[in-house]
């Protein structure tokens, strides 16, 4: 079984920036694609950004592209997300995701795609 955490989260005032990890184990996790989602109080979970097991392939929101950038180190088994310019509606519990069995270049988006999740790291923003 695939294990992930996720480390990082904590608390920053807008326009500063923190930088998640997730480490994965259990798993080839260089045969994985990841992703990173998150929830905010009273909101869906909803996708952040992703990265292709290859390594070659990302995408993100609209609403974190520019600000936001995943990383993969595969030596590590760890994913990245380094935020910067955070933003207060960026405040949320964010999770790491693993998607199985997925192409060389596919970057899931969608919740769905995906097999294994961390247990969460919250990130706030204040103002």
């Amino acid at each position: 079984q695939v294990q992930l955490v996720e480390s990082g989260g904590g608390l920053v005032q807008a326009g500063g920036s923190l930088r998640l990890s997730c480490a994965a184990s259990g798993g080839t996790f260089s045969n994985y694609a990841m992703g990173w989602f998150r929830q905010a109080p009273g909101k869906e979970r909803e996708f952040v950004a992703a990265i292709a097991w290859s390594g070659l392939h990302t995408s993100y929101a609209d609403s974190v592209k520019g600000r936001f950038t995943i990383s993969r180190d595969n030596a590590k088994d760890t994913v990245y997300l380094q935020m910067n310019s955070l933003k207060v509606e960026d405040a949320a519990v964010y999770y790491c995701a693993a998607a199985r069995g997925l192409g060389y270049n596919r970057v899931p988006r969608t919740e769905s795609e995906y097999d294994y999740w961390g247990q969460g790291t919250q990130v706030t923003v204040s103002s």
